[in-house]
């Protein structure tokens, strides 16, 4: 079920008056948790609930087996070895079998060698990636003694199935998100009404800003080859925007309707555009992915407290796997490489991606110095969203190819015709994040820098203005970008 749609509109409301109002104990709560949780998902496709169970079960068991074995025992490791070999699998057959079947018979075949390989036909689940990870992380931490194991099957099972962030994350831990399943909640009327903004926010980042940004991108990339290297920046651009948007704003949607249910989800972005290096904005992008990685790969491997090579390597692994746990392609291969030439020589030179303020504290406008980081920053984003959005890495070289093309006064023109409303549109976003950089999302408003919005009648405006906005202006419907991951 998408965010975006009627089914949701009608469902959400539907879920909240059973959750408050009729399943008032804690038990009844998670269980409807689940049920709901379980709906949202299978109106997708229902088959693929039984791998949610799936896990569900086995992190759960496997969870009460290592509590009972010994702290770093051969049994516990045992446990957990056995439960990231199921997950694992499940992850590895449908997201990654056909990929490495494929590539394995294209080595042979260079090598001289016969290889026919069978592939299977699979659909791809919707956000497994995402709940393996979520899974993964309590498995381990039971291990690591950071927290019991839970005995509150109907806890965890609502844990993994999480409605608002089952699909596209926040990627949540167990330390974070069980213990709030684990106590009794409620409703939190501050709480809820900035939720509510953070959604409206999140919706008119996807409907309005990525979903037409997206349908200049994928114009530009259907026929890149016979572009103009204008028309090609701008696509490039205009993508930028879209997975920015696209991916935030489900953030956004999700974090403000967990808010609705005296849940609090991980901020998962963090204004990354207006990073200064690209230390900082890997601080700043898809936070939870990139903290689970550090925290489980990174950290096992020595992280920084190892020699420099050493220290070399362990970023390239971190950077390595999160290409590949976007996709199967070699695309998304690269993507992760090209960050990590970026990511390792800031390492090296001590350049930190931790500033001790914010971009321009207690300014309106950025300094010249600090302007000319974010823009050269942006630019090298920009460019490793060529190879995430290309479909092979020879379309993303015919694009990189073409738009380092001369072109004319009249193809520029003519590109910025072609993308003006969603320019304007983003335009529009980067503005209020800007303003709004040292809030949690754009709509955290306090009147403190603006004061007509210290008048609740004009803030209600200014919400009917973006409400009536995002209808009028939506764009095509899309389904949201990292479902497919």
């Amino acid at each position: 079920m998408l965010f975006n749609s009627l089914q949701f509109l009608a469902f959400l409301p539907l879920v909240f008056v059973f959750y408050w109002f009729v399943f008032r104990r804690l038990k009844w709560q998670n269980a409807f948790v689940v049920v709901a949780s379980y709906v949202f998902y299978g109106w997708w496709n229902w088959h693929f609930l039984l791998l949610i169970f799936i896990t569900s079960l086995c992190s759960y068991a496997s969870g009460l087996l290592i509590d009972r074995a010994a702290a770093g025992s051969v049994r516990a490791k045992a446990v957990v070895a056995a439960n990231l070999l199921i997950n694992l699998g499940i992850l590895g057959l449908f997201k990654y079998y056909n990929f490495f079947a494929e590539s394995f018979s294209c080595l042979l075949m260079a090598l001289g060698m016969h290889a026919d390989l069978p592939t299977l036909k699979l659909i791809l689940p919707v956000g497994i990636s995402f709940y393996t990870f979520q899974a993964l992380s309590y498995t381990i931490d039971v291990y690591r003694r950071r927290l019991p194991a839970t005995r509150d099957a109907v806890a965890f099972f609502a844990y993994i199935s999480f409605f608002p962030q089952l699909v596209a994350g926040p990627i949540e831990r167990a330390t974070q998100l069980l213990p709030q399943m684990q106590r009794q909640r409620t409703f939190g009327y501050e709480a809820a009404t900035d939720g509510m903004r953070q959604m409206l926010w999140g919706f008119f980042k996807k409907m309005v800003v990525a979903d037409n940004c997206a349908l200049v991108a994928n114009d530009v990339w259907a026929d890149c080859a016979n572009q103009s290297s204008a028309a090609l920046a701008v696509g490039a651009l205009m993508f930028t925007l879209q997975i920015y948007c696209d991916f935030s704003g489900y953030s956004d949607i999700a974090i403000g309707t967990a808010r609705l249910f005296g849940i609090n989800l991980s901020r998962n972005f963090d204004f990354p555009y207006f990073a200064r290096n690209v230390s900082e904005f890997w601080r700043k992008w898809h936070i939870s992915l990139m903290s689970w990685l550090t925290d489980y790969i990174y950290i096992p491997l020595g992280g920084n407290r190892v020699s420099r090579l050493k220290n070399v390597r362990n970023v390239g692994v971190v950077f390595l796997v999160s290409g590949l746990w976007h996709g199967a392609n070699w695309t998304f291969v690269a993507w992760g490489v090209y960050h990590a030439l970026l990511f390792i020589p800031l390492r090296i030179m001590g350049v930190k991606g931790r500033f001790d303020q914010p971009v321009a504290a207690g300014k309106v406008l950025p300094s010249v110095k600090e302007l000319c980081q974010m823009l050269l920053t942006f630019a090298l984003v920009v460019v490793g969203w060529i190879l995430f959005r290309s479909d092979s890495m020879a379309q993303a070289m015919t694009y990189m190819h073409g738009m380092a093309a001369p072109c004319s006064v009249g193809e520029v023109l003519a590109a910025l015709r072609m993308a003006k409303m969603p320019m304007a549109f983003g335009v529009v976003m980067i503005i209020a994040e800007w303003l709004q950089r040292t809030k949690q999302h754009a709509l955290q408003i306090d009147g403190n820098w603006c004061v007509p919005l210290r008048m609740r009648s004009v803030r209600w405006a200014l919400y009917v203005l973006i409400g009536a906005a995002t209808v009028w202006f939506q764009g095509a419907q899309q389904s949201f970008i990292y479902f497919q991951f």
